[in-house]
């Protein structure tokens, strides 16, 4: 009688066993994902969140020591260059369809809102911040403040500016290249410490 139901527990653990490995099996077979044919074959593709690789953009002590008058500039004028992308992105959506003629009525309506919300405040930027933020809009936008206002207001008045600019020992044109130029790639690395908060 012993043997009897030593017999059955176990065929019935040997049972149970395969059972929590039959539904294992089936619930790792059925998986619902993204997938792309290529060549008869299909190949699971899954989204993922975008990943910054950068060699290293934390500072080390002494070199936030070193650059603490950058690192200030970088804190006062990277809100600006981060709204200055959002307008333009704005504008851009606005304007996507309309005549010549109304994105120059609407970009003097804009000019005039941003000069009014924020002219204040970029006039009492000293030179080295106005140089930063010329840096950190090229890095917001993709395209120098040059080639925005030429974009947006036209040849001429980017021309105008350029010269104004020139005048106060600004360049317009000059391009943010952190790959090349050490002092973009410090104002970058500073720019991704602040945006992680670890600065």
């Amino acid at each position: 009688m012993k043997t009897i139901k030593i017999i059955l527990c176990t065929i019935a653990l040997a049972f149970l066993a395969m059972l929590h490995n039959s539904a294992q099996a089936q619930s790792r077979d059925n998986i619902i994902c993204f997938a792309t044919i290529v060549d008869g074959d299909t190949i699971p593709s899954v989204h993922l969140n975008e990943v910054v690789v950068f060699w290293s953009y934390m500072l080390t002590e002494k070199e936030i020591k070193r650059n603490q008058k950058l690192i200030r500039n970088v804190k006062i004028t990277l809100p600006y260059a981060k709204t200055a992308k959002r307008k333009l992105d704005n504008y851009e959506r606005q304007m996507a369809g309309m005549s010549e003629s109304q994105r120059k009525v609407m970009m003097k309506k804009a000019e005039k809102e941003i000069e009014a919300e924020f002219g204040a405040e970029l006039k009492k930027l000293t030179f080295s911040q106005g140089h930063v933020l010329i840096k950190l809009v090229d890095r917001e936008t993709g395209s120098t403040s040059y080639e925005l206002v030429r974009e947006l207001r036209g040849k001429f008045r980017a021309f105008f500016y350029q010269t104004f600019a020139k005048i106060f020992g600004y360049n317009l044109k000059e391009k943010f290249d952190p790959k090349h130029n050490s002092k973009d790639r410090m104002i970058d690395r500073i720019a991704r410490a602040v945006e992680e908060g670890k600065l």
